[in-house]
């Protein structure tokens, strides 16, 4: 099979597709012939060594999400079987025609679904509604999202108008992307290097921390809160907690999965309902082939996606 793994630290030009044997699925894993791949930021800034713990030890096959068609079961597999079309959560080695998934997070797509479309949907979407469960908006409060063109947070931005709040503002890196936002229901949008942002929010989602954490924070109302649910640290104020009464709150996905399965599985279901309903939009910037996962990086590195890049094997 082809894979692409990249053996040192770097940006696109590390990643190298490469011929492998296809991996073994173990207890409770469920081998996948992939369809579509997702590539997301913490993906990409993996492959930096700057990442969540530093960096995927190397080499390493980058990857966290997955969509295709089951071809092995592994032992203690119940409920799957081999022919089921399923999109999960993988956390690493996706870039690969056979990926492993844990069968616990597995779910079937639907047959008038498309593996990019399920792909894009459902990881994406699981952060974006982890994110707003967690912050759990009350009647009339604001929300304020970083990242908003990204592919989890244009998902944000509608599902937090679906679920009522009355200003949902879209933070992003250029006012080139505010048409896009603006359609998908944004009551504002604001550019990175405005001087202000605005009225502050009352909760903040923040997809891309880094130098653009402490603006986050400056960006949460008194007595407001900040959902972290980026890969990319940061420096949080203390005095800035302390002097507005503000929380900070980290979320990730793997412990989130883990210690909430119920809300886990209500979200999945919720995803497929609002968009089989035509409620809820994955927008797909880019479809590439996988030899093509440099330009995939590239381009999440020079955040001019609109929503999600696939990639195809």
């Amino acid at each position: 099979m082809r894979r692409v793994r990249f053996h040192a630290y770097g940006g696109p030009e590390v990643l190298r597709v490469e011929e492998a044997e296809p991996p073994v699925p173990g207890p409770g894993e469920l081998l996948v012939r992939t369809e579509a791949i997702g590539v997301t930021l913490p993906c990409v800034r993996r492959t930096h060594g700057d990442g969540n713990g530093g960096g995927d030890p190397l080499p390493a096959v980058p990857g966290g999400e997955i969509a295709g068609t089951v071809v092995a079961v592994g032992p203690e597999v119940t409920g799957f079987a081999v022919g089921d079309r399923v999109t999960s959560l993988t956390f690493k080695g996706s870039y690969a025609e056979l990926a492993l998934a844990p069968a616990f997070l597995a779910d079937r797509i639907p047959d008038d679904a498309s593996a990019v479309e399920a792909v894009a949907l459902v990881r994406s979407g699981q952060v974006a509604l982890a994110a707003l469960s967690t912050a759990a908006p009350r009647d009339g409060e604001s929300v304020l999202i970083t990242g908003a063109a990204s592919a989890t947070g244009h998902l944000a931005v509608q599902l937090a108008k679906l679920q009522g709040v009355p200003r949902v503002v879209a933070a992003v890196s250029s006012a080139a992307k505010a048409e896009f936002l603006y359609g998908l229901g944004a009551d504002e949008v604001v550019t990175y290097d405005q001087d202000s942002w605005g009225e502050p929010a009352d909760i903040v989602l923040d997809g891309v921390g880094g130098e653009l954490l402490p603006r986050a924070l400056a960006a949460v109302t008194e007595g407001g809160r900040l959902i972290f649910f980026n890969s990319g640290g940061g420096t949080v104020p203390a005095y800035e907690l302390l002097a507005g009464s503000k929380t900070v709150t980290g979320l990730t996905m793997r412990r989130f999965t883990t210690v909430h399965r119920e809300r886990y599985e209500q979200h999945r279901a919720q995803l497929w309902e609002l968009a089989g309903a035509g409620r809820l939009r994955a927008a797909v910037h880019a479809e590439l082939p996988l030899e093509e996962a440099a330009k995939a990086h590239e381009i999440i590195e020079a955040r001019a996606n609109l929503g999600k890049v696939v990639l195809r094997p």
